[in-house]
């Protein structure tokens, strides 16, 4: 049943992903780790169901996550790249390529592998504590503000790449304080006292940080730049807490503590070159409503006949409501120019 449900909330959260990161590279630059980027994101309605999909699919791994320890829970959860590749497919209207198809294969290899060393039965030992809680979310955030600092710094898919990291690093944050949330609650009682706990107020305010890092990523970069680096760090960042401090319990076996190693490697190499999908990579910048047009031009262009959209890039139609010009690429962002005079032309 868990493993259903988790399916379920990485279906939620890839399509969420993919909404999201198409809206976000609609809005200005300048927007990047400012507060306004969601005050503008806000006005998209793209966006506005992208979140929709994506708080569902958090509100489902969070039943997932309380109710199976965090290194089964986290993998599962990251295979939402699989379905973001799926629909981004479907988007793009290009078939799978060779990189993605491995990049699939091993990431859910390391997600088997990851299962398999926590359900054989093995003497195991823990080696952390609750009271190793406040260290270890502190060095977890400074880790995450020296990655957005960095990506401040950057540019292009460098700076949508290392934000994304430090959105990973405090959504798994984020997870482990739902953890702690959705194991305290057992009754109406539970409920009300969680409400004058800090885990409550924490996990509002983390994931309203993790938000705001996630669309400066991407807005930042196309999804196969900042993506990566969100879905590698947060299972990671997850697993860290979970076993420093919740003392989840850990193979003592050398075999199975190689065969977790292998699986967390697994899914970070899984996780990179199926979000550095050429499929993802098409998902850019905003597509006007020329693209019937665009594809009116290809169509002439197969039967020998000039395209309407050709002469618009030429410069030998002036845009306008029956010419809206090229629907994608850097010619959007040029002031138009003074039209060259045609051919013939006196």
């Amino acid at each position: 049943m868990e493993y259903f449900i988790g399916a379920i909330a990485a279906v939620l959260l890839g399509a969420g992903f993919v909404l999201q990161q198409d809206a976000a590279q609609r809005v200005p630059q300048t927007d990047f780790l400012r507060a306004r980027l969601v005050a503008d994101l806000l006005r998209q309605r793209r966006w506005l169901a992208g979140l929709s999909l994506m708080i569902a699919g958090m509100l489902l791994s969070a039943w997932v996550i309380g109710h199976m320890v965090l290194a089964l829970s986290e993998p599962l959860l990251a295979t939402n790249l699989l379905f973001a590749l799926i629909i981004a497919g479907r988007v793009s209207g290009q078939p799978p390529h060779a990189r993605e198809l491995i990049g699939a294969v091993i990431l859910l290899g390391g997600v088997s592998a990851l299962s398999v060393a926590r359900s054989v039965t093995s003497v195991q030992d823990s080696v952390g504590s609750p009271a190793y809680w406040p260290y270890a979310g502190a060095a977890i955030a400074a880790a995450a503000a020296c990655f957005a600092l960095a990506g401040r710094r950057r540019r292009g898919e460098m700076r949508g790449l290392l934000t994304g990291v430090s959105a990973g690093l405090v959504l798994g944050v984020q997870d482990a304080l739902t953890r702690i949330s959705v194991r305290s609650l057992g009754s109406l009682h539970d409920a009300a006292r969680l409400l004058t706990s800090w885990p409550a107020y924490s996990l509002v305010a983390v994931g309203v940080i993790a938000l705001w890092l996630m669309q400066s990523a991407f807005s930042s970069a196309p999804l196969h730049a900042s993506l990566p680096g969100v879905t590698a760090a947060e299972p990671v960042s997850g697993i860290v807490l979970g076993v420093v401090a919740f003392r989840e319990k850990v193979p003592a076996s050398p075999g199975l503590i190689a065969l977790q190693v292998a699986g967390l490697i697994a899914l970070v190499l899984g996780v990179i070159l199926v979000a550095r999908s050429p499929l993802l990579a098409n998902l850019r910048q905003y597509r006007g409503p020329a693209e019937h047009l665009l594809r009116r031009d290809r169509e002439q262009s197969r039967r020998g006949r000039p395209a309407a959209g050709a002469d618009v890039r030429a410069g030998l139609i002036k845009p306008g409501p029956g010419n809206p010009g090229p629907a994608c690429g850097p010619d959007l962002a040029q002031p138009p120019g003074p039209l060259p005079p045609r051919p013939g032309a006196r």
